[in-house]
C-alpha cells in the first residue's frame, strides 16, 4: 500500500471522529509557534483559490509557500500570479503535511471549513478561516475543542466587530458598543437587520430544483470538491460561484452574509458566551436540496434581547437598535440627545489583537477567534436549521442543543460522506 493511500485511509477515520490525532510534526515543535523570533517571517498556505482565496494570497507578516484547489484551472491560473517559490496542490492533506507552514488560510466552500480547521490544528497549524466559520453547530464545537487541545490560534475572516465602518451604519462597531454599554438605550434591546437599516441579504444565492446531471469537467476533481458532502450528480450550479444555494454546502444569503451582520451584534450586546434560546421563522416551504428565500427570522435571548432579520424590508420605520429609552437608526442617527458627547464620555472597549500575525507570534487570541466566532456562527446555523424545518425552535444555550426536537438536533451533527476517499 502506498503512502498516498495510507494518508487517505487516515483521513476517512478523521472524518468519522474529526478530533482524532495525526502524526505530523510541526515546524515549531515543543510549544508550537510561541518560539518564533520577531525577525522570523511567518509562512502560510491558502486552500481554495477560486474566489475569496484570491484576496488573501498576500497579507502582512507572512510569506506564501503553497496553494491548493480541487479545480486545476484555479490552481494553474493562480500559480502564474504567485511566482516560482509557491507550490500547488490538489489535495489539502498534502499541504498539512508540510512542516514549514505556520498558517493555513481556508477559503473553500463552508462544508469544508470545520473539518479542515480541525485537521490543520492537529497538524500544528494556526488557522485563518473564511465565514461562515462552520456549516453546522457540531462542527463549530469541534473546532473550539481542537484549537484548545492543540494550542492553536484561529482567526475568522469577518472584521466588522473591530475595524471599518459597519455596512449601512456609517460608524465602527466600537461606537455602537459604547452606547449600548452606557445603558442610555435601556434594556432589553431589539436589533433589526434589513435593507432599511443598511443591509443586503443577497437573496440571489438560491438554488435550482431538479438539476440535470452534467459531465464533470476534466479540470475539476469533483469527488474532492464534494469531500464530506452527500454524493450528488455534478451540475455546474452546485459548484464555484453558485454553491451557496444548496444546503449541502452553505446556507444561501443567510450563510453567506449572516456572520458579517450578526457577529458585531453578538459583540455589542455582550453575547459572546451565549446563544439565543429561540428562533422563529417566516418563510416559504424550503426545498430539500435547493435553498430559497425567507421573509423574517427572529432570535430571542434569555434576557429578552432580540435580533430580527427582516428579509422583505417590511418595517420601513425600523431602527437598527431599539431599546425602552432610545433608538439608533441607519447612518448612526439617533433620538438620544448629544449622542456623540455621550460616546466621548465613555471609555473605549478593551483593546483586542486585530492583526493575525501578532496573535500567532504572541500566542494571544485574535479579536474574533474560534470561541466567539462559534457563537455567532451558531446564530446563523440555528436560523438555517429552522428554515429547513419550517418551524420555531427552542435552544439550550449551555448544552448547545435544541429542546424536545430530535429532528433539529440531527442537523447539529450531520453525517459525512467517506466513500470518496477510497
Amino acid at each position: 500500500m502506498g503512502q498516498s493511500e495510507l494518508n487517505r485511509r487516515d483521513f476517512v477515520k478523521k472524518t468519522l471522529a474529526v478530533a482524532a490525532g495525526i502524526t505530523i510534526i510541526p515546524r515549531h515543535v515543543m510549544g508550537g509557534n510561541k518560539f518564533i523570533a520577531p525577525s522570523d517571517q511567518l509562512t502560510k498556505a491558502v486552500i481554495g483559490v477560486g474566489g475569496m482565496g484570491q484576496g488573501h494570497l498576500n497579507y502582512e507578516g507572512t510569506k506564501l509557500l503553497a496553494i491548493c484547489d480541487a479545480d486545476g484551472n484555479h490552481l494553474r491560473n493562480t500559480l502564474k500570479k504567485v511566482g516560482n517559490d509557491v507550490k500547488g496542490y490538489r489535495d489539502f492533506r498534502d499541504v498539512l503535511q508540510r512542516p514549514d507552514i505556520d498558517i493555513v488560510h481556508i477559503a473553500t466552500p463552508p462544508h469544508w471549513h470545520g473539518i479542515m480547521s480541525v485537521m490543520a490544528a492537529e497538524a500544528g497549524k494556526d488557522v485563518w478561516c473564511e465565514k461562515p466559520m462552520t456549516r453546522t453547530i457540531g462542527e463549530g464545537k469541534r473546532v473550539v475543542e481542537a484549537m484548545k487541545q492543540h494550542g492553536r490560534m484561529f482567526r475568522l475572516n469577518t472584521w466588522f466587530r473591530f475595524q471599518d465602518n459597519f455596512y449601512g451604519m456609517g460608524t465602527p462597531v466600537r461606537k455602537l458598543k459604547k452606547v449600548v454599554d452606557s445603558g442610555a438605550l435601556g434594556w432589553p434591546l431589539k436589533v433589526t437587520i434589513s435593507g432599511v437599516t443598511g443591509f443586503d441579504w443577497k437573496f440571489y444565492w438560491v438554488g435550482k430544483e431538479n438539476l440535470k446531471p452534467q459531465p464533470i469537467p476534466d479540470h475539476l476533481d469533483y469527488n474532492m470538491w464534494l469531500g464530506p458532502a452527500p454524493e450528488k450528480p455534478y451540475n455546474s450550479h452546485r459548484t464555484h460561484a453558485t454553491f451557496r444555494g444548496y444546503w449541502d454546502y452553505d446556507g444561501g444569503g443567510l450563510g453567506d452574509m449572516g456572520q458579517h451582520y450578526i457577529d458585531p451584534v453578538q459583540y455589542f450586546l455582550g453575547k459572546d458566551n451565549e446563544s439565543p434560546i429561540k428562533v422563529e421563522v417566516d418563510a416559504p416551504q424550503q426545498h430539500y436540496d435547493a435553498i430559497g428565500t425567507w421573509r423574517k427570522i427572529v432570535y430571542t435571548y434569555a434576557d429578552g434581547c432580540q435580533i430580527i432579520l427582516d428579509g422583505e424590508n417590511a418595517d420601513k420605520n425600523a431602527a437598527y437598535i431599539e431599546g425602552p429609552n432610545g433608538k439608533i437608526f441607519n447612518g448612526f442617527k439617533s433620538d438620544i440627545p448629544n449622542i456623540e458627547g455621550l460616546i466621548n464620555s465613555i471609555p473605549d472597549p478593551e483593546e483586542q489583537i486585530v492583526t493575525f500575525s501578532e496573535s500567532v507570534r504572541t500566542r494571544q487570541k485574535f479579536a474574533l477567534n474560534e470561541a466567539n466566532g462559534h457563537r455567532s456562527a451558531t446564530v446563523v446555523n440555528m436560523g438555517v436549521i429552522a428554515l429547513r424545518l419550517g418551524r420555531t425552535l427552542e435552544f439550550d444555550s449551555v448544552k448547545q442543543k435544541f429542546i424536545n426536537d430530535e429532528e433539529a438536533n440531527r442537523l447539529i451533527n450531520q453525517p459525512m460522506r467517506t466513500s470518496w476517499a477510497h
